[in-house]
């Protein structure tokens, strides 16, 4: 793995020149430990030479432990203050990192990082849900344009992303990302690492995709999960009783429709979507 490591100034020194104080508006908390950094940067394996996106680099300390690990990097941050920080990273790391000016909910990810990059980022908490969501609803044929995703995330979205059948967390969010991805917490991180301290706990989630299942449309899954989880605490046949073809689906496959939602295994919900896309 390459270890380009030219001269930085501290994290807290580059926050304070650039008066880059933590916008709540934004979401916005700040990960100083380098160590720390570049233990996150290594959960996807060797970047050496990989290409990477990350979103809301904000001054720039997760950015920099990505280029430290030789990624040919694309960032995009919203925030026009942080912009001088990243372009000295750009200086410091000729060639390694280019720096979108905008929001990453309107920037297509895959245009500007290509096929085959790791998503890596210390998501903005009020857009890290729909930013995932938007990933993994990505065409895939049989596999999805990004390598890998390795996302931060407060501790309950973590949970529900990797939450298993029969537990309070488990629902729409866990099959939507274990359908065709195998997802795990990698690293959990405690408040007092962040500048300011977020109020709740965090962990770094990644997902690694699988070929997905022939046969079954992504639509079809989502309008299943929608309505067995819209009503989590009703049995299947109450909950499903209004998607056409579902309680038929339930009966071929033998699946008890006295069942609630939170039972049903993430392969039996490909099943029965499998069913209703045919």
């Amino acid at each position: 793995m390459a270890d380009s490591r030219p001269a930085l100034p501290p994290l807290r020194e580059v926050i304070a020149r650039h008066g880059l104080n933590a916008s709540k508006a934004l979401g916005q908390n700040f990960l100083l430990d380098e160590q720390l950094l570049d233990r996150i940067a290594a959960i996807p394996g060797p970047l050496d030479g990989q290409p990477a996106f990350e979103v809301g680099p904000g001054p720039g300390g997760l950015t920099r432990a990505i280029l430290r690990a030789g990624a040919k990097l694309v960032a995009v941050e919203r925030d026009g203050r942080c912009l001088p920080a990243l372009a000295e990273l750009q200086e410091a790391f000729p060639g390694q990192l280019r720096v979108i000016s905008g929001d990453a909910m309107q920037v297509d990810a895959h245009a500007e990082a290509g096929t085959g990059a790791h998503i890596i980022a210390n998501l903005p908490y009020n857009v890290g849900t729909p930013l995932l969501v938007g990933w993994l609803s990505a065409d895939w044929s049989p596999l999805p344009w990004w390598a890998t995703l390795t996302l931060m995330f407060q501790m309950e979205v973590a949970e529900r992303i990797v939450a298993k059948p029969g537990t309070d967390h488990y629902g729409r969010l866990a099959v939507l990302s274990q359908w065709r991805s195998d997802a795990r917490i990698a690293m959990k991180v405690h408040r007092s690492a962040f500048t300011p301290p977020p109020k709740v706990m965090s962990a770094v989630v990644h997902i690694t995709p699988k070929s997905a299942p022939e046969g079954v449309i992504l639509k079809h899954l989502e309008r299943l999960t929608a309505a067995a989880f819209g009503q989590r605490r009703k049995m299947l046949r109450q909950s499903l009783k209004r998607l056409p073809g579902a309680l038929d689906a339930l009966a071929t496959l033998a699946i008890d429709p006295q069942r609630r939602a939170e039972t049903v295994t993430v392969e039996e919900f490909v099943e029965i979507a499998r069913i209703l896309s045919a």
